[in-house]
């Protein structure tokens, strides 16, 4: 009598009618799941919409302009001493005016800081600094 040989193989068809059946199931059960709807509390007074910022641009030779956003961007060259009281002049119209600090490529970190300390000392509650975003592909 002669001795059988072992396959070492798997048999992978039963693997596929278990997969086949679950997908079919999946198929027919998809079309019937509802997505649930949510109701959302309503509130009496909406939310405003943010307000455009003032923005101070520092160049590479130190400097400066205001641009007002909300006034049509108008552009205005000021000094260090002025900066802070032109701010003070927009924010009592509009107090939730937040202030954006763009400074050049090529101008000294000193320079940024100090319009942001000013700022600080005229106790501005907003100031954030505007950057540009990097281009991944670009080194």
């Amino acid at each position: 009598m002669r001795q059988r040989r072992l396959k070492h193989e798997i048999n992978v068809v039963p693997y596929i009618d278990v997969m086949l059946v679950l997908l079919v199931i999946f198929m027919a059960t998809a079309p019937a799941i509802q997505t649930a709807s949510i109701d959302l509390p309503s509130v009496g007074k909406v939310a405003q919409p943010p307000a455009e910022p003032l923005e101070i641009t520092v160049d590479a030779d130190g400097r400066m302009w205001m641009i007002d956003r909300a006034l049509g961007n108008t552009k205005v060259t000021v000094g260090r001493l002025e900066l802070a009281e032109r701010i003070k002049e927009s924010q009592a119209k509009n107090p939730a005016q937040p202030v954006l600090i763009a400074g050049d490529k090529n101008v000294k970190y000193e320079a940024v800081l100090n319009v942001m300390d000013e700022l600080q000392r005229a106790q501005v509650a907003k100031i954030g600094l505007l950057v540009q975003h990097k281009n991944r592909g670009s080194s």
